[in-house]
């Protein structure tokens, strides 16, 4: 079983760090100007991968800020994970021969999943599913239709095509600091064998290490976002707290 994996998160919009509230695009704060400085400064603190999301990209369904994500992938030792807008083996394409080690599929999963399957069957390892689940079931597009499929049941479609990678965020939780959903991220884990990666609601490092207790369920990391920006704790110290 691999190491639990910290991913600090750098939601990117309009060529800046921000983060929003459940998703909304109303509800945001910037937290730095440069998303390549910030993803900087996670990779100096020992960050071993970096969530990237190009917020404009998933509302406009074309890659916008993929500069900044490139750059982090050739000049830092961190490995770098990219979601948003990618909806097309070109986009897929473009990151991976660029040197970023896995993309992310969200709408796409549940709007096209032929698509997803060719990709699935093609990049295998290096493609992650992202699934955003309101009370259960599948939200797409940026959070803003919910779908009649529950998270579960995707999952477990996705992952007999070959999906070996889930990231699970619950958005009721997302930038609420209220504390991961435990409960639906194990659920995922166990229903489709695969590993999880949970995201949403991170507020403390005793919530790592309750996630981390999961490990050998399937959950194999978490996205840290708002608790970091919000000086909660730092990316070292969360290294190190899941690491003893």
């Amino acid at each position: 079983m691999s190491n639990f994996t910290i991913y600090p998160a750098i939601d990117m919009r309009g060529g800046k760090c921000v983060r929003l509230i459940q998703g909304d695009y109303n509800q945001e704060t910037v937290y730095g100007d440069s998303p390549f400085d910030m993803a900087k400064s996670f990779a100096s603190q020992g960050a071993e991968w970096i969530h990237m999301v190009d917020l404009d990209g998933a509302k406009a369904g074309s890659r916008i800020n993929d500069s900044y994500v490139i750059q982090a992938a050739k000049e830092l030792g961190a490995k770098i994970q990219i979601g948003g807008g990618i909806r097309t083996e070109t986009d897929v394409v473009h990151y991976l021969e660029r040197g970023v080690q896995r993309v992310i599929l969200g709408s796409a999963a549940v709007s096209d999943p032929e698509f997803t399957k060719a990709m699935l069957s093609k990049y295998s390892k290096q493609i992650a599913i992202g699934i955003d689940a309101k009370d259960g079931k599948v939200a797409t597009h940026g959070w803003l239709q919910t779908s009649e499929t529950t998270a579960i049941e995707l999952g477990k479609a996705l992952a007999d095509c070959g999906a070996e990678v889930f990231i699970v965020t619950d958005i009721a939780t997302d930038g609420m600091l209220s504390g991961p959903n435990v409960e639906g991220i194990v659920a995922m884990a166990e229903a489709t064998g695969k590993g999880v990666i949970a995201s949403g609601g991170i507020s403390s490092l005793q919530d790592l290490i309750t996630l981390k207790e999961y490990q050998n369920h399937g959950v194999i990391g978490a996205i840290v976002g708002k608790a970091l920006y919000t000086n909660r704790f730092t990316v070292k110290e969360a290294l190190e707290k899941v690491r003893d």
